[in-house]
């Protein structure tokens, strides 16, 4: 169903801005859709034919090796859009990743027309997938930095607190911790044992308990000590 209301617009940061006309444009010529949790969006080989930009839920964009490891690339959240769909369609480039919803998901989907009207007519909106586009790639550079330069335990003890954000629960297999941080299965189960042993995290199938919440805290700020 075709969105019938420009509301949505406020909702992103750089949209707002836009004019009356070039609203309507958007508005008309987008719709918004609604994905089951487990869905696969995208994947690799696939033609990028929309932008999505996320009003509910999570996406999870990650790369598979050669070997078949999963490699976590980043998340899109509400009020944000897919930078790696927005290069592909500015490049005319077929998907190189995997993009799954990670939860119920409602987003727009702007079609490659009504995203090349608006990119050579509004630099609003040239303005806002630029932005993002930036933002995302500096998020990666980061990433790289981590995977090679810092150590696991780091890693691991902040993105627990990370998947946590404000509860005590991290609700993931030590194979899903694995794949968000680049690293084998046994590696993840090995430095869980210790924190375990620290008295910061308890363990139960497919859940990780943070009880120690300011240990872990305190190594992963360690990595701004470096």
């Amino acid at each position: 169903m075709a969105a019938h209301t420009d509301s949505w617009i406020d909702r992103f940061e750089g949209l707002a801005r836009l004019p009356q006309d070039l609203r309507r444009t958007l508005t008309e010529g987008s719709q918004v859709v609604e994905v089951p949790a487990g869905t696969q969006i995208f994947a690799p080989g696939q033609s990028a034919d929309n932008l999505l930009l996320l009003l509910d839920g999570t996406v999870r964009v990650q790369q598979k090796s050669d070997t078949g490891r999963e490699v976590f690339l980043y998340r899109v959240h509400a009020g944000e859009s897919c930078v790696l769909t927005t290069a592909c369609m500015l490049a005319f480039e077929d998907y190189a990743a995997d993009g799954i919803a990670e939860t119920d998901v409602r987003a727009v989907a702007i079609p490659r027309a009504t995203f090349d009207t608006l990119a050579a007519q509004s630099p609003v909106f040239r303005e806002f997938i630029f932005t993002a586009y930036s933002r995302r790639i500096t998020d990666l550079f980061s990433l790289i930095d981590d995977i090679v330069f810092q150590r696991m335990d780091v890693r691991l003890a902040a993105r627990l607190l990370e998947l946590a954000d404000d509860g005590d629960t991290v609700n993931a297999t030590h194979q899903v911790l694995a794949n968000e941080l680049g690293t084998a299965r046994e590696v993840v189960s090995r430095t869980l044992s210790e924190f375990q042993r620290r008295g910061w995290v308890e363990q139960e199938r497919g859940k990780v308990h943070l009880v120690g919440r300011a240990g872990l805290d305190r190594l992963a700020r360690s990595a701004g000590e470096r």
